[in-house]
C-alpha cells in the first residue's frame, strides 16, 4: 500500500522526520501555516517549508541531507584572489528584505520560483523575530550584486538560499557566513539538497538521522555571533 501523506492541521499532529517518505524523498507533511511558530518548529526539527506557487504547504527532511561543514569549506584560487582584492564590501542583516526577494527572482535556467510572495513575508516575519539572517554583498556603486540567507537557532544555521548579479557574488556571501559561523562556534550549514555549486564550496551529504542528532546539540548552544554590521576578510582569514 502507498505511504499516505499526513495532512497537519496543528502543530500537535506534525510528524517526526523519521516519518518522511522514501518517494519523494523526505516529503514529510503537507497543511499547516507559514507562521514563525510553524517555522520554528520545523527548523528544530531539522524540516523546511518547499512548494511551488499554487501548491498545498509541504514540509520536507531528505535523507541524505545537503550539508556543509564549516572545516570543509572549498575557496578557489581565483576566489581567493578577488576576496583579496576586497572589490566587494559585505554586510550582516543589512537589507534582509531585499537579498530574500532577489533570490526569489527567476533564474537563468527556470522561469518557476518556490520563493513565493507569500514565503517572503514568512522569513521577514522571522527576520524581524530575530530567527532569519542575511550576508549583503555590496560593490563599489553601493549596489546590492549578491547575497544569502537562512534561519539561525543556536549553533545551526540553515541555508535557505542565495543570489548573485555578478560572477561570484554568491560564493562571496556563503564564504562570508561560513568564516563568521565558525569563528562563533558553528560546525555545520544546512543546504538542504545537494547540487554541483555546494559541492565545489565543499558540500557534502549527511544520513538523515546524523544531522538530526547535531541538530538537537548545536541549538542548545549559544551563538557568539552580532547579526550586524560589516564583515571584513582579514578578520575571517586568520
Amino acid at each position: 500500500m502507498k505511504p499516505v501523506l499526513p495532512w497537519v492541521n496543528s502543530l500537535k499532529e506534525f510528524p517526526s522526520p523519521h516519518h518522511a517518505l522514501h518517494d519523494p524523498n523526505g516529503l514529510l507533511a503537507a497543511g499547516g501555516e507559514l507562521s514563525v511558530p510553524w517555522l520554528l518548529h520545523a527548523y528544530q526539527q531539522g524540516t523546511f517549508p518547499w512548494f511551488g506557487e499554487g501548491a498545498p504547504l509541504l514540509w520536507w527532511s531528505p535523507d541524505p541531507r545537503g550539508v556543509l561543514w564549516a572545516k570543509d569549506l572549498s575557496i578557489s584560487h581565483s576566489l581567493r584572489k578577488t576576496l583579496r582584492q576586497s572589490r566587494y564590501r559585505v554586510f550582516v542583516d543589512s537589507n534582509f528584505a531585499d537579498v530574500i526577494r532577489a533570490c526569489a527572482q527567476p533564474r537563468a535556467y527556470t522561469a518557476e520560483t518556490w520563493i513565493s510572495p507569500a514565503m517572503q513575508q514568512a522569513y521577514i516575519d522571522l527576520h524581524a523575530a530575530g530567527y532569519a539572517h542575511s550576508l549583503e554583498v555590496i560593490n563599489e556603486q553601493g549596489q546590492l550584486v549578491g547575497g544569502i540567507y537562512g534561519v539561525c537557532l543556536g549553533r545551526m544555521f540553515f541555508g535557505e538560499s542565495m543570489f548573485s548579479r555578478v560572477p561570484n557574488a554568491s560564493k562571496i556571501a556563503l564564504v562570508f557566513l561560513v568564516r563568521r559561523l565558525e569563528q562563533a562556534g558553528c560546525k555545520l550549514i544546512d543546504t538542504q539538497l545537494p547540487n554541483p555549486h555546494l559541492q565545489s564550496l565543499g558540500g557534502s551529504l549527511l544520513p538523515r538521522h546524523e544531522f538530526l542528532r547535531h541538530v538537537h546539540t548545536a541549538m542548545q548552544q549559544p551563538l557568539d555571533m552580532a547579526w550586524s554590521g560589516e564583515l571584513h576578510w582579514s578578520e575571517l582569514n586568520a
